[in-house]
Protein backbone atom coordinates (compact mmCIF):
# COMPACT_ATOMS: atom_id res chain seq x y z
CA UNK A 1 0.00 0.00 0.00
CA UNK A 2 1.04 3.38 -0.76
CA UNK A 3 3.08 4.70 2.64
CA UNK A 4 5.20 8.14 3.80
CA UNK A 5 7.32 7.99 6.45
CA UNK A 6 8.62 11.24 7.70
CA UNK A 7 11.81 11.82 9.84
CA UNK A 8 14.45 14.25 10.36
CA UNK A 9 12.54 16.99 12.44
CA UNK A 10 13.13 18.52 15.66
CA UNK A 11 14.14 21.69 17.89
CA UNK A 12 16.21 24.19 16.15
CA UNK A 13 16.83 27.42 17.01
CA UNK A 14 16.54 30.28 14.99
CA UNK A 15 19.22 30.74 11.64
CA UNK A 16 19.80 26.93 12.09
CA UNK A 17 19.45 24.24 9.27
CA UNK A 18 17.78 21.13 9.14
CA UNK A 19 17.28 18.43 6.36
CA UNK A 20 13.58 16.32 6.26
CA UNK A 21 13.32 12.79 4.70
CA UNK A 22 10.41 11.48 3.33
CA UNK A 23 10.65 7.75 2.03
CA UNK A 24 7.95 6.57 0.10
CA UNK A 25 6.45 2.91 -0.78
CA UNK A 26 3.88 1.53 -2.29
CA UNK A 27 3.74 3.23 -5.96
CA UNK A 28 5.87 3.67 -8.96
CA UNK A 29 7.69 6.78 -7.34
CA UNK A 30 9.79 7.66 -10.48
CA UNK A 31 6.63 8.33 -11.96
CA UNK A 32 5.06 11.08 -9.28
CA UNK A 33 5.96 14.70 -8.89
CA UNK A 34 6.30 14.69 -4.72
CA UNK A 35 5.16 17.64 -2.55
CA UNK A 36 6.11 18.50 0.93
CA UNK A 37 3.61 19.74 3.06
CA UNK A 38 3.74 21.95 6.56
CA UNK A 39 0.70 22.17 8.59
CA UNK A 40 0.67 24.63 11.79
CA UNK A 41 -1.29 24.36 15.40
CA UNK A 42 -5.01 24.80 14.05
CA UNK A 43 -4.40 25.39 10.02
CA UNK A 44 -4.98 23.15 7.15
CA UNK A 45 -1.91 21.76 5.40
CA UNK A 46 -0.06 24.47 3.02
CA UNK A 47 2.12 22.95 0.32
CA UNK A 48 6.05 24.34 0.87
CA UNK A 49 7.46 22.95 -2.27
CA UNK A 50 6.94 20.17 -5.63
CA UNK A 51 9.51 18.45 -7.11
CA UNK A 52 9.05 16.95 -10.50
CA UNK A 53 9.45 13.52 -11.60
CA UNK A 54 13.28 14.72 -13.54
CA UNK A 55 14.05 16.72 -10.50
CA UNK A 56 12.90 19.79 -11.08
CA UNK A 57 12.22 21.45 -7.90
CA UNK A 58 9.74 24.45 -7.11
CA UNK A 59 9.70 26.36 -3.94
CA UNK A 60 5.87 27.81 -3.91
CA UNK A 61 5.97 30.58 -0.95
CA UNK A 62 8.57 33.55 -1.63
CA UNK A 63 8.79 33.36 2.28
CA UNK A 64 10.99 29.90 1.91
CA UNK A 65 12.38 31.16 -1.74
CA UNK A 66 16.23 31.31 -1.11
CA UNK A 67 16.07 29.20 2.26
CA UNK A 68 14.30 25.94 1.00
CA UNK A 69 15.80 23.50 -1.23
CA UNK A 70 13.24 19.92 -2.29
CA UNK A 71 15.62 17.04 -3.51
CA UNK A 72 14.53 13.07 -4.38
CA UNK A 73 16.63 9.94 -4.61
CA UNK A 74 14.72 8.01 -7.35
CA UNK A 75 16.91 4.84 -6.35
CA UNK A 76 15.87 5.20 -2.60
CA UNK A 77 12.36 6.66 -3.57
CA UNK A 78 13.50 9.24 -0.82
CA UNK A 79 12.31 13.06 -0.84
CA UNK A 80 14.46 15.69 0.83
CA UNK A 81 13.42 19.42 2.31
CA UNK A 82 16.45 21.22 3.23
CA UNK A 83 15.60 24.37 5.42
CA UNK A 84 18.26 26.41 6.49
CA UNK A 85 18.03 30.22 8.11
CA UNK A 86 15.33 28.66 9.97
CA UNK A 87 12.72 31.14 11.60
CA UNK A 88 9.75 30.64 14.51
CA UNK A 89 7.34 30.91 11.62
CA UNK A 90 8.72 27.92 10.17
CA UNK A 91 7.38 25.57 13.31
CA UNK A 92 5.06 23.03 12.01
CA UNK A 93 4.67 19.31 11.46
CA UNK A 94 6.06 18.71 7.72
CA UNK A 95 4.56 15.84 5.51
CA UNK A 96 5.14 15.00 2.45
CA UNK A 97 2.86 13.12 -0.63
CA UNK A 98 2.66 12.40 -4.05
CA UNK A 99 0.82 14.56 -6.93
CA UNK A 100 -1.74 14.39 -7.40
CA UNK A 101 -2.07 13.99 -3.41
CA UNK A 102 -3.21 10.32 -2.22
CA UNK A 103 -5.32 11.60 0.36
CA UNK A 104 -5.91 7.63 1.88
CA UNK A 105 -3.08 8.09 2.92
CA UNK A 106 -0.40 10.76 4.92
CA UNK A 107 2.21 10.03 7.32
CA UNK A 108 2.40 10.79 10.63
CA UNK A 109 4.46 14.03 9.79
CA UNK A 110 7.95 15.36 11.24
CA UNK A 111 7.42 18.04 13.59
CA UNK A 112 9.61 21.09 13.28
CA UNK A 113 10.04 23.47 15.88
CA UNK A 114 12.48 26.79 15.74
CA UNK A 115 12.34 28.14 19.24
CA UNK A 116 15.95 29.57 21.35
Amino acid sequence: QVQFVESGGGLVQPGGSITLSCAASGFSFNQFAMVWYRQEIGKGRDMVAIIGTQGDGKILRERWQGRVTISRDVAKKMVYLQMNNLEPEDTAVYYCNRRPRYDETWGQGTQVTVAS
